[in-house]
């Protein structure tokens, strides 16, 4: 499975973040290409320890199990739930919200896997890196595939 942690993998979600435009449509869903982006770089931000999320009760019932098929073969199913703190609804502008992703993303990808496993996810709780790595591609690939990229 492609992970964040291979080079290739990270230059194609590069390359594909690119190709978005301002005015991108999104194939499934609610948000603007603006609000992903912006989404998915608080995604990253948490990830990176900036903002401490402590575990969901639904998590701790059903995380570990999630996180299984989560990480699996499947495509992610369309229009899924998110953490309340994940929702973005709010106006944003494309340009400062594509920076902010990008800017993450090299932080992530800069960022040792032995502060990434001390951040504990708002659903699936404490995951290793590797689970992180994956978990980030798949989140990232899902959204971009929502706007047809």
């Amino acid at each position: 499975m492609k992970n964040f942690k291979e080079d290739s993998t990270v230059k194609e979600i590069i390359g594909r973040i690119n190709q978005l435009k301002p005015d991108s449509k999104a194939l499934w869903g609610k948000m603007t290409v603006s609000q992903m982006l912006a989404h998915c770089a608080i995604a990253l931000e948490t990830t990176l320890g900036d903002t401490k999320l402590k575990q969901l009760f639904m998590g701790k019932l059903f995380g570990k199990m999630a996180l299984r098929t989560t990480l699996g073969p499947k495509p992610w199913r369309r229009s899924l739930p998110t953490a309340p703190s994940f929702v973005v609804t709010d106006p944003k502008i494309f340009d400062q919200e594509k920076e902010r992703l990008l800017v993450q993303i090299t932080r992530f990808t800069k960022t040792s896997s032995d502060l990434i496993i001390k951040t504990e996810h708002p659903f699936f709780g404490m995951m290793t890196a590797e689970q992180w790595y994956q978990l980030t591609y798949r989140h990232l690939d899902h959204h971009l595939s929502q706007f047809g990229v």
